[in-house]
């Protein structure tokens, strides 16, 4: 008995597809806009362009899938019947494939498997295959090896592909295989399936990862980054802001014809007097400008090869200079350029301000051409960008859903307490169109959203905060301006050129949080205020984009605090001992591990770190992290911190770190780390001491015995813990 095969080659051509005549949207379910496209099946181009809800941070091109970049026209067919079963999953012929997945997949998802599909089907195409029905192993094997390496447009390899990448191409040559009963042209043999049994994930040699692999940015990339961003924002922003309400004054708008608007004949001779009447210099020429002008045969002593024509044009309302323009207007320009002379015409007159390292007042800018002040705006919006993502730690999806309108009325809680919101929208996880949120921040998040919001474009950016949320070229702005010379005039600290994204920043903020909860962020903003308007926002909503952030908080401050107790475990084992004066309880403890480790039923076997992690993990519960001590919070009537606060501190579940008296407490331990906080609060004392006047006996008496303290301290971590360690 044989098995039927539907027609192949030439014959396929004429075999009709099941979806012929399906609206695409209205089959998956996909509103769209009564103006916008609506994509037939037949169509050689689908475009979801006018679909209703999907995320504004992806990219126009993601939303129109090509069939046209298919070789093989029978396998554009192909290509579409398979798009379309993934997109709408209950369409009667979908429902009835045994192995068809059930659940739609996105415009975003689909676009990606277009393009892996394409380059399956085209490499076929090269090796002379027609009909997926000869496709065998030796073809899959041979298009992974090929796919394995990425190379540049000359077949150069430039790197080893991602297996993530191999997992989803590999992923959607054996999905076809799934659909072979639906495709017009015929599918791969019956009972063929790329790799047998293996999944795609293991064929890309994929290794299984636990918790969040995005990797942090390290201090001394990440200090100057918000520093500099911090600085653009809240000292430098106002004159940004003036700025752009400088250029939007000379927006050129495009006349109506026929309007009965005067010849540039008499307009651009009435600016040109004008600059002559008020002693105002030309308008610079970019340097790319210039030299196209030499390449087209410009003297180089010409006295307007330097002069932004194109700025002179806009201030009589007009989009650009015709060059044709020029022979009757030369020689007035050539009079006029002669008087006034040519300078870059923004930021002649800068106000000062004070330089970010506090080493006096500086113009805010140097004097700058249109293109450059244009410049200095993305600049300041890619300011704001970084200081959200950072002090909100927003994703990407839920930043390009901010609306301009996004911050909320500050609502008060009690004398001086204030909160602040910003609403907008969860992307990840959600339906189409996303659900609205609110952000509980930061005052400084709040009136970040306040300055982005005033450098928005409202006619490119449609009412939202940022443009578009594509983040490495502005960033690579802001990096250069930063490291520059403007940066190096503004007293700004280098930035060091690493990679950076917004997921890094998120995750950075994360790691910070549950490293070092009582520390600074930036040198000025406290980690902890973040901590507490985000726990408000989770206790807010519970179901909102901050109970996700919380959840990356917690599981992060968890793991440090298992790896903290773990170095301090291994410390101990090689003769490192914590000073403090809990000291002698967490001794007692570890001595009591060490026993559990060395009692075994067989000889020469060592114990692994999870069993040592497995004796641990009660005690690093209850590890609290002060950026001067540990506190190993096991018994509350212990706490000092709980009994200077009285009353307040009844029923206390955690200590009060901001009250701590490390050196006094009965379950704080000081090691190695804590070292440099100590040395630098013994040294400030000094100075301070120095410089106290004879009359001020009660004050030096105070600060004399705190510095017996700290010094103390630090002779306690020298003799246990090893100095400098």
């Amino acid at each position: 008995m044989t098995t039927q095969r539907r027609p192949t080659g030439l014959a396929a051509s004429f075999t009709r597809s099941v979806f012929r005549g399906e609206d695409v949207c209205a089959a998956a379910g996909l509103p769209v806009h009564g103006a916008g496209p609506h994509p037939c099946f037949e169509d050689a181009v689908w475009d979801f362009t006018g679909v209703i809800g999907l995320p504004r941070y992806l990219a126009r091109y993601a939303r129109i899938l090509s069939f046209t970049e298919i070789l093989n026209p029978q396998w554009r067919e192909l290509a579409k019947e398979f798009i379309f079963a993934r997109l709408a999953p209950d369409h009667h012929a979908v429902r009835e494939l045994a192995r068809a997945f059930r659940v739609p997949v996105q415009v975003a998802t689909v676009h990606g498997r277009l393009t892996m599909l394409a380059g399956w089907l085209n490499w076929l195409t090269e090796q002379g295959v027609d009909d997926l029905g000869e496709v065998t192993q030796q073809h899959c094997a041979a298009y992974l090896e090929l796919r394995k390496k990425v190379r540049d447009k000359h077949g150069v390899v430039i790197r080893d592909s991602s297996p993530g990448y191999l997992m989803h191409m590999v992923a959607v040559i054996q999905e076809l295989g799934y659909y072979t009963e639906l495709f017009s042209t015929g599918g791969y043999l019956p009972g063929f399936r790329p790799w047998g049994r293996r999944t795609a994930y293991s064929v890309a040699g994929m290794v299984r990862r636990t918790g969040n692999t995005t990797p942090p940015l390290s201090s001394d990339v990440f200090q100057p980054l918000v520093a500099a961003a911090l600085y653009v924002v809240e000292v430098l922003a106002p004159h940004v802001v003036a700025l752009q309400q400088e250029l939007q004054e000379i927006v050129p708008n495009r006349p109506r014809r026929n309007s009965g608007r005067p010849s540039w004949r008499v307009e651009v001779p009435q600016a040109i007097d004008r600059h002559v009447r008020e002693a105002d210099p030309f308008d610079v020429a970019l340097d790319h400008v210039v030299a196209e002008r030499l390449a087209d045969g410009w003297s180089p002593d010409d006295p307007l090869l330097r002069m932004n024509l194109i700025s002179l044009a806009h201030e009589t309302g007009r989009h650009a200079f015709h060059y044709t323009w020029l022979p009757t207007l030369r020689a007035q320009l050539e009079r006029a350029v002669r008087d006034v002379g040519l300078s870059k015409r923004w930021g002649r007159m800068a106000a000062l301000v004070e330089r970010a390292d506090g080493r006096g007042s500086v113009p805010w800018t140097v004097p700058m051409n249109a293109t450059e002040a244009r410049r200095q705006l993305s600049r300041a919006r890619a300011a704001c960008l970084i200081v959200l993502a950072v002090l909100t730690g927003m994703r990407k999806s839920e930043l390009a859903e901010l609306t301009r309108d996004c911050r909320q009325p500050p609502e008060q809680l009690g004398e001086g307490r204030l909160r602040y919101r910003l609403k907008g929208k969860i992307i990840k996880g959600r339906k189409l169109g996303g659900e609205h949120d609110q952000w509980v921040t930061i005052k400084q998040a709040y009136d970040t959203a306040g300055v982005a919001a005033s450098l928005a474009d409202p006619v490119k950016n449609t009412g939202h905060l940022f443009k578009s949320l594509s983040f490495f070229t502005p960033y690579e702005w802001f990096l250069t301006w930063v490291n520059g010379p403007e940066g190096r005039r503004l007293g700004l600290a280098p930035i060091p050129e690493v990679p950076v994204s917004l997921r890094m920043l998120r995750r950075t903020l994360a790691v910070e949080m549950a490293h070092r909860p009582g520390g600074l962020l930036a040198a000025k903003i406290h980690l902890k205020h973040i901590s507490v308007v985000t726990t408000e926002g989770y206790a807010d909503r519970p179901g909102g984009a901050q109970s996700v952030l919380m959840a990356e908080f917690g599981q992060e401050e968890r793991e440090h605090k298992m790896r903290v107790a773990l170095d301090a475990f291994h410390d101990y084992r090689n003769g490192i001992r914590p000073a403090g004066p809990g000291a002698s309880d967490l001794l007692d403890f570890f001595a009591f591990v060490d026993e559990q480790l060395d009692f075994s039923g067989a000889p020469n076997i060592r114990r692994s770190d999870q069993e040592v992690t497995n004796l641990l993990a009660k005690r690093a519960k209850s590890l609290h992290l002060g950026p001067a001590n540990y506190c190993w919070f096991l018994d509350p009537s212990k706490a000092l911190c709980l009994k200077l606060a009285g009353a307040r501190a009844h029923g206390a579940t955690e200590p009060l770190i901001g009250m701590c008296d490390s050196a006094r407490c009965p379950q704080a331990t000081h090691h190695a780390g804590h070292r440099p906080v100590w040395a630098a609060s013994a040294d400030s004392k000094k100075v301070f001491i120095a410089t106290i006047g004879r009359a001020q006996r009660t004050e030096r008496d105070r600060l004399s015995t705190e510095l017996a303290r700290d010094e103390r301290v630090l002779a306690e971590i020298d003799a246990l813990c090893g100095r400098g360690a």
